[in-house]
């Protein structure tokens, strides 16, 4: 007998997406119907997302994606996480007055690398032009897309500082001085003449295709966008807490940054190989979780059922323990110990302190015999420090289920993005753009974007893998997933929300190659996450203790994690996750998706 699910799990043999929005989802399906490939249809619904999900993401913004095809199984990470700017050093931070990394405002950008990235996949692995993928983009944007009701609120959010401050961003965002109304038509048609001389610049180049997308990035990053852009940064604007100040990126910081090919780091499970980003982001950690389970799987096979009080506790209370490594030895460093903490010895010891009640304390390992260290600031508990609507990455509604979508005082809720595209001839994409928020910076008013805040996720304190240093770059929470079966790929997966995005890829995985669920069924079923450790995002606070979880849970095994000591945070049926995702089976061909109804956005569409 099937099982009810929200939609159906999608199967077909031509292509297949999955994303957080339909108009991205259907943009990437046109290029497949084109003959184009997933790489084509990826880069088509990246710069879709950026028009229609502008609170979500933005051309400057940041991208990690990972690829693999038949033809080429060996998992490859794309980054397009650009790095700290030269001058954006502690000391000047120290010297402007500020402790921290603002959560919003020109001094919390990194360079730009989202538009970048987009480029680059499409030169190495598309078959298309940037005007052909482009095309929906640009159409979107000179002409207007319904506005979602979040991108309205969420501008409502920020109108005053908008009007008093950012007034570059009231000019873009605001129509007749109100935010614009959900469902009307909304257009922005600074970002439509940049995408038109980017693409002119195409147009000009007498070389090959990939020699004409060169010429588009050498105006990006050299050129017209990298000129506004270092005029632009120069200016002061207000960063919460009232800070006054210009930020420290330049058009040089933009030419020196390239997106790289990089080796995935990867992990074998339960027959399957799973592939993530380097420590640069948090995705090691998801390997952390996978392996600590297994360990305690091999003991008690409850630990690895999500429908038993056993199970939830001991995906908890693993995710504790992985996010503490996170905080102590995580980040963009070649001191970052990974092949120690992927060990199965080192796994197995931090399994056996998982023990029977929650633990409420951040405790980092010891991989290799070294001494683990925390900033002074991660060791902030709940409720400190105020912030204001610009903070933060939108993460998801509901992570307390009295909280507003979208709170004048607090952080915008909402979420970041995501879009996986698989092709008839196997080539996978999983990709999660993110960063370049209209709340995180105020807008370029002659390039119609702004500017990402992902220098938040480091610390001044110098000495930890994630402290801010020049050229490095910010520890990402931008996790995409590939999934490889018998060396070949079969899944790429991946969801929004900050630093649960892993954490609900997990019990994504729990339940879809262990459980035996199909891709909806995963996605659909209930989902929690815990926030007992040091933000990424400010005011960075820990919550000794606390889960959030889908009230579908049940009663029985909700007042079961409260027995064994968990703050549980009941934030209502359908609030948690935003999987997406798609797959291939080799034997047959056939290729499936499927996408998550929470927030009625994702959507997935195939044949």
């Amino acid at each position: 007998m099937a099982t009810f699910t929200t939609r159906p799990t999608l199967t077909g043999t031509h292509g297949m997406v999955s994303s957080t929005h339909w108009l991205a989802s259907q943009a990437a399906m046109r290029m497949l119907e084109l003959d184009g490939n997933a790489a084509d249809g990826a880069v088509a619904a990246g710069l879709v997302l950026q028009v229609v999900e502008p609170h979500l993401n933005g051309p400057g913004g940041d991208l990690p994606l990972l690829v693999a095809s038949a033809a080429d199984p060996v998992p490859r990470v794309l980054c397009g996480q650009g790095p700290a700017p030269a001058a954006a050093t502690a000391e000047h931070f120290a010297a402007v007055g500020l402790d921290r990394v603002p959560g919003a405002g020109p001094l919390a950008t990194a360079v730009p690398g989202a538009t970048e990235a987009w480029l680059v996949l499409l030169r190495d692995l598309g078959t298309m032009s940037l005007a052909e993928v482009a095309a929906p983009a640009l159409h979107y944007a000179r002409h207007g897309h319904p506005v979602l009701e979040r991108v309205s609120a969420t501008v409502a959010s920020v109108q005053g500082l908008f009007e008093e401050d950012w007034t570059t961003s009231a000019d873009t965002w605001l129509v007749g001085g109100a935010p614009p109304g959900p469902g009307t038509l909304f257009a922005n048609p600074a970002w439509a003449d940049t995408l038109e001389r980017l693409l002119a610049e195409e147009r000009s180049s007498t070389g090959t295709r990939e020699q004409g997308i060169d010429a588009v990035r050498r105006a990006w990053s050299q050129g017209f966008v990298a000129q506004a852009v270092d005029a632009f940064a120069r200016r002061a604007f207000r960063h919460p807490g009232g800070p006054v100040l210009p930020g420290v990126l330049t058009g040089a910081d933009m030419a020196d940054f390239e997106a790289t090919w990089e080796d995935a780091v990867t992990a074998e499970w339960h027959g399957h190989t799973i592939a993530k980003t380097g420590p640069w982001g948090q995705g090691p950690a998801l390997l952390q979780v996978l392996g600590m389970l297994d360990h305690l799987g091999a003991g008690d096979p409850a630990a690895t059922d999500l429908d038993t009080v056993e199970g939830l506790h001991a995906l908890v209370e693993t995710w504790k323990l992985a996010m503490a490594d996170r905080e102590a030895w995580l980040g963009d460093s070649t001191e970052v110990p990974l092949e120690d903490l992927l060990s199965q010895a080192y796994l197995a010891d931090r399994a056996a302190l998982v023990g029977t009640t929650a633990d409420r304390t951040v405790r980092p390992g010891s991989p290799g015999g070294r001494t683990p260290r925390l900033a002074a600031q991660a060791l902030t508990v709940e409720g400190a420090g105020a912030t204001d609507a610009t903070v933060g990455e939108p993460t998801v509604p509901g992570a307390r289920s009295s909280d507003p979508d979208v709170d004048a005082d607090g952080t915008t809720r909402g979420d970041t993005c995501h879009v996986d595209v698989v092709d008839r001839w196997g080539m996978l994409v999983s990709a999660t753009p993110s960063g370049g928020w209209l709340q995180s910076s105020p807008t370029i008013p002659e390039l119609g974007f702004a500017l990402g805040s992902r220098l938040q996720m480091t610390w001044l304190e110098q000495g930890l893998p994630s402290s801010l240093v020049p050229g490095r770059r910010p520890r990402t929470t931008l996790t995409p997933t590939l999934v490889l079966r018998d060396g070949i790929p079969v899944l790429a997966c991946g969801s929004p929300g900050g630093d649960q995005q892993d954490q609900w890829q997990s019990v994504f995985l729990l339940r879809h190659l262990v459980g035996g669920l199909s891709l909806q069924e995963a996605i659909d079923a209930p989902q929690l996450h815990t926030t007992s450790f040091p933000g990424s995002f400010v005011p960075r606070a820990t919550e000794p203790g606390v889960v959030v979880a889908e009230s579908r849970l049940g009663p029985q095994l909700l007042a079961g994690l409260r027995t064994r000591g968990h703050e549980v945070v009941d934030a209502g049926p359908w609030s948690l996750g935003r999987l997406c995702a798609v797959a291939r089976d080799p034997g047959t061909g056939i290729l499936s998706a499927a996408a998550n109804p929470r927030g009625m956005q994702g959507y997935a569409v195939g044949r």
